[in-house]
């Protein structure tokens, strides 16, 4: 949608087709837009990943918080859950077709962020 700020004869402004249901941006970060889940695709890429395995690659994410946004992409069809017939028993994760679709905006993500000063991610972020 071209939504746009008008401004009329008294100088008030307005907004012009603006948008009454969230565009395919806002529908995209919705779904990819949760803490850690860009990075659980990203790490979930290359096979399958034990939880346990996912829990230490992502560090600072709680396992709590791990199996939310698990859950949440397993749901979406984004990531395949496998529970392995194992003593112990083990679950393993790996991306689905559909999730590796994100993979190539994750990676020029990863490599925008990269390319920044080191000064605009750690005044925003505390890192």
């Amino acid at each position: 949608m071209d939504a746009k700020i008008e401004i009329d004869g008294a100088g008030r402004r307005s907004a012009a087709n603006a948008c009454t249901e969230p565009c395919a941006i806002e529908r995209g970060m919705r779904i990819i837009g949760g803490k850690w889940t860009g990075s659980i695709l990203w790490h979930v890429k290359d096979g399958p990943v034990r939880f346990n395995g996912l829990a230490r690659m992502i560090g600072g994410a709680s396992k709590k918080m791990i199996t939310e946004r698990l859950r949440q992409l397993e749901n979406q069809g984004l990531v395949r859950r496998e529970v392995c017939d194992t003593a112990p028993i083990t679950v393993v994760y790996e991306i689905t077709d559909l999730g590796r679709t994100a993979l190539g905006f994750l990676d020029e993500l990863r490599k925008w962020s990269e390319g920044l000063q080191k000064s605009l991610t750690t005044e925003s972020d505390g890192l």
